[in-house]
């Protein structure tokens, strides 16, 4: 049986726009990231390997969204190859700075697409208010 709070984020997903998905996406991978972080610092080795897992599997989504006909998505291309190399390796050797460098881009790079949805959106309420 589903939970309010369940229900919830199911439709919060299914009625959100692209950029809040993406959004979505990469505070999923911080929120995974820094549990992974926890883990390593907290010797909880098992809950690192997971939370990272789970970090690797969002970055791999954001790649596969990619259009690469782009070369915008070409450069995240490489940056988003870039945080899962320094995911595994933050997994296996159990490097938090590892993971800490990724928690940097990945927050940057939310950052830039909440600014840039934030700039769409008024730049769409002033088109329908000169209608």
């Amino acid at each position: 049986m589903n939970s309010p709070y369940s229900i919830y984020q199911q439709s919060s997903v299914q009625t959100a726009s692209g950029s809040q998905l993406l959004i979505m996406l990469y505070e999923g991978a911080i929120r995974f990231t820094k549990s992974g972080i926890e883990g390593i610092n907290n010797r909880n080795y098992e809950a690192a390997n997971t939370n990272l897992k789970k970090a690797q599997a969002i970055v791999n989504e954001l790649i596969a969204s990619l259009d690469t006909k782009y070369e915008i998505a070409n450069d995240l291309l490489r940056i988003y190859e870039y945080m899962l190399h320094l995911l595994i390796q933050a997994n296996v050797k159990k490097e938090a700075s590892k993971a800490a460098e990724v928690l940097e881009h990945l927050s940057e790079l939310r950052d830039a697409w909440k600014q840039a949805a934030k700039q769409t959106a008024g730049t769409l309420m002033k088109e329908a208010g000169s209608i």
